[in-house]
C-alpha cells in the first residue's frame, strides 16, 4: 500500500471475487451466474437501443425500474429502491443503519458482511452456525442490534422459513433487520410477503442470479417507505446516477418477463436436484441447498483438492481456505451439460485416488 493509504483503512481485508480467469476457456462453475442467457426480451431491447442515449445520465429516481418492480412483487414505488449491484445496496444498508450501532450475522454467509462491517467502522457480532451448519433464530434474539440474514444463506443455502424470519423480526422492534434474498427464487419463499406486518424489514435481492443479469449490475431492496427514503438519502449524497441507464431498461424487461424467469429457474433446480443425486452417489455429503450452488465434501479427498483437480480438468468451483469449512466445495448449477461433465470428471477423480 502506498504511504497515503488512510490508516484507519490499512488493516481492511477486502472481500475476494471468484476467478475470472482469461488464459483458457472453462466450465464456469465458481460465481454463481446461470447458464442461461437473459430473458429474450432483454437481447431485443439490446437490440434496439440506440447509442445516442448513452450521452444522457440516467434517471435517479429510476422510476420506470421501480414501478416495475413494486408490479412484480405488489408494493407502491416508493417501498423499493434499486442499486449497481445488490453489493451496493447492502454497502447502503450498512452505512444507513449500522453506523453507530452493532450489526450481527453468521460466521459462515457471505464475506461481504464482514468487509462492508470494518470498511464503515461497524461494531459486529459474529454468530457461529451450528453443527449441521444451519442458523439457530434464537442466537438473533438480542435486542439493540441490527441483523443481516442471507436467506438462502449464501454458502450452505440453507432456507430458513418466514415464521423463524418472523421470530427474529419480533425479538427486534426497534432494530432493521436485513434478509438478503440473492438466491430465494431457488426454493426460498421470500420476505417479501411480510413487508405490510413490519416495518423494520428489509429485503434485498439481485438480478444477478435468476433474471441472468450478473454483468448489468442491478440490485433491490423492498421495505418501508421511511427505509428507503434513508438508502436513497446515502445514494445521493454519494451517487445520484448508480445505475445506468441500459441496465434500467433491460432489468426492467427481465421482471416483466415471468415466463421466461420461471422455466429458467425450474431448469436450474432439477439439474441442481440431478447434480446432487449423482454426487451423492459417489460419495459426497452436503447441506440441504434451495439455492443454485450445492455445498459438498468428499471424506476421500480434501476440498482444495477437490478443487485442484477440478481446474485442472477445466472445470472452476469456489474453495474457501477456512477452518470451518475448508473440506467443502461450493459447485454453482450450470447447464445439464455442465453438470454431467462435473459428475464424469469427479467419478474420474475419486477413481484415480
Amino acid at each position: 500500500m502506498s504511504r497515503f493509504f488512510t490508516p484507519a483503512l490499512a488493516a481492511l481485508t477486502p472481500y475476494t471475487p471468484g476467478e475470472q480467469p482469461q488464459n483458457r476457456q472453462y466450465i464456469k462453475l465458481n460465481t454463481n451466474e446461470s447458464p442461461y442467457p437473459p430473458s429474450p426480451q432483454v437481447c431485443r431491447l439490446l437490440d434496439e437501443e440506440k447509442a445516442d442515449d448513452l450521452r444522457l445520465y440516467s434517471d435517479p429516481s429510476a422510476a420506470v425500474l421501480c414501478s416495475a418492480i413494486a408490479d412484480y412483487y405488489g408494493v407502491q414505488p416508493a417501498n423499493v429502491f434499486v442499486g449497481n449491484g445488490s453489493d451496493e445496496v447492502l454497502a447502503f444498508a450498512f452505512q444507513a443503519f449500522g453506523k453507530g450501532r452493532r450489526m450481527a450475522f453468521p460466521d459462515v454467509t457471505y464475506a461481504f458482511y464482514s468487509v462492508f462491517a470494518a470498511l464503515f467502522g461497524i461494531e459486529t457480532r459474529v454468530v457461529p452456525l451450528d453443527e449441521n451448519l444451519a442458523i439457530d433464530p434464537a442466537d438473533y434474539f438480542l435486542p439493540g442490534e441490527q441483523v443481516v440474514l442471507a436467506n438462502p444463506n449464501a454458502l450452505t443455502g440453507k432456507v430458513l422459513p418466514l415464521t423463524e424470519i418472523e421470530r427474529v423480526l419480533q425479538a427486534h422492534p426497534d432494530d432493521v433487520v436485513i434478509i438478503d434474498e440473492a438466491y430465494v427464487d431457488f426454493g426460498g419463499v421470500s420476505a417479501a410477503a411480510l413487508l405490510d406486518k413490519y416495518d423494520n424489514l428489509l429485503v434485498v435481492q439481485t438480478f444477478s442470479k435468476s433474471r441472468s443479469l450478473a454483468g448489468a449490475r442491478v440490485g433491490l431492496a423492498l421495505g418501508n417507505a421511511e427505509l428507503i427514503a434513508d438508502l436513497n438519502t446515502i445514494k445521493y449524497s454519494f451517487n445520484p446516477y448508480n445505475v445506468n441507464r441500459l441496465s434500467m431498461k433491460l432489468a426492467a424487461a427481465a421482471i416483466r418477463d415471468t415466463e421466461y424467469f420461471n422455466t429458467c429457474c425450474a431448469r436450474i433446480i432439477a439439474d441442481r436436484d440431478f447434480t446432487a443425486a449423482g454426487l451423492r452417489q459417489l460419495g459426497f455429503d452436503m447441506t440441504d441447498s434451495m439455492a443454485n450452488f450445492l455445498f459438498v465434501r468428499h471424506p476421500q479427498i480434501s476440498g482444495r483438492d477437490y478443487y485442484l483437480r477440478l481446474k485442472e480438468q477445466g472445470i472452476l468451483v469456489r474453495w474457501f481456505d477456512e477452518e470451518r469449512i475448508r473440506d467443502f466445495v461450493r459447485i454453482t448449477v450450470g447447464s445439464h451439460d455442465d453438470m454431467a461433465k462435473l459428475l464424469a470428471v469427479t467419478a474420474d477423480i475419486l477413481q484415480a485416488d
